[in-house]
């Protein structure tokens, strides 16, 4: 997986970010951390998180899911996007990684907007939905792990109101979607979910070339 717009050039990519990206001291701290952890590939792209931190502002987000932790960055992003009282249930299964994340949430201020829950994130959406929860999220970010991306969004649309946003990462996998001779279990997992995603008719879809592809789904009224 990539951590910068794969799609461009390196001297066009650099461009985009001195023009674009707004990246402040924190944020590039917290990335330039994470470089140091075996797994960084992991790590959004910083103009990633600053587009994500848009969607949540456009599509005036209160309440917030996230699928997939790892050491805060997107979380921190969108946490920032919320109102005061908005809030963000966060879901991941490691205890080091979102130590790390914890840490520049309590630095940011937005630490009690954050409802992070270290448990399987099936388990999670399911006690959402079980609590009666349906249809009250407003946007939803998923990258975890790619063969339950179909099980992480249907549980995802359920839970967003409609107008609802859900926001999907790694969708062109480094371009590998698109070369046949890659065969592994991610690669074949990510091809059957685009299409299957864009035979959906209760979601408007538009595939991105933000980072390692970027799908965005909005749930019909």
């Amino acid at each position: 997986m990539s951590n910068k717009t794969f799609t461009l050039a390196d001297d066009l990519y650099a461009y985009l970010l001195s023009v674009s990206l707004r990246e402040d001291a924190l944020l590039q701290r917290l990335r330039e951390e994470t470089a140091h952890d075996e797994m960084s590939s992991m790590q959004i792209a910083p103009e990633q998180g600053q587009f994500l931190a848009l969607l949540a502002r456009l599509s005036g987000a209160r309440r917030a899911l996230e699928v997939g932790v790892y050491t805060g960055y997107s979380s921190l992003s969108v946490a920032r996007a919320l109102p005061a009282d908005g809030r963000l249930v966060a879901c991941d299964i490691s205890e080091p990684w979102t130590a790390v994340a914890r840490r520049y949430w309590r630095e940011a201020g937005v630490e009690a907007r954050i409802d992070l829950r270290l448990a399987p994130a099936l388990q999670t959406l399911d006690g959402l939905l079980q609590a009666g929860e349906a249809e009250t999220f407003d946007f939803a970010f998923i990258d975890a792990d790619k063969e339950n991306y179909p099980h992480y969004y249907e549980r995802a649309l359920k839970l967003l109101r409609r107008g609802g946003l859900i926001v999907v990462d790694n969708t062109l996998w480094s371009g590998w979607v698109a070369d046949p001779t890659r065969q592994d279990a991610d690669t074949r997992a990510i091809r059957a979910f685009n299409q299957a995603l864009c035979a959906d008719q209760r979601v408007d879809i538009s595939l991105l070339p933000v980072a390692d592809g970027l799908t965005l789904a909005l749930k019909r009224g």
